[in-house]
């Protein structure tokens, strides 16, 4: 199974989500998700705001094209992008 799939024109991805971390990136797979690191503490959804935000600059797509669709108290999460202009290689098999 892939840690992402198309519905559409619509990227849906599996994210491990790992918060407090020292840089934001995409780090690579994680089994069959996409492990994200992010500096910002999991506490009032500001690690959620800062997924939203490094993953529309990595696809280069606005904010309001992205939508967390489950996983939004957890670190395992599935996220759509509308429309992504800009796929990163961890896409390219």
């Amino acid at each position: 199974m892939q840690h992402y799939y198309w519905q559409g024109d619509d990227l849906l991805i599996k994210v491990l989500l790992q918060p407090n971390a020292s840089r934001n990136a995409i780090v690579g797979m994680h089994g069959n998700h996409l492990k994200i690191s992010l500096m910002t503490p999991p506490i009032g959804g500001k690690a959620n705001k800062q997924l939203i935000v490094l993953l529309g600059k990595v696809f280069r797509v606005k904010k309001s094209n992205i939508a967390i669709l489950t996983g939004e108290r957890s670190r395992y999460k599935t996220v759509r992008i509308c429309a992504p202009s800009h796929l990163p290689d961890v896409f390219s098999e």
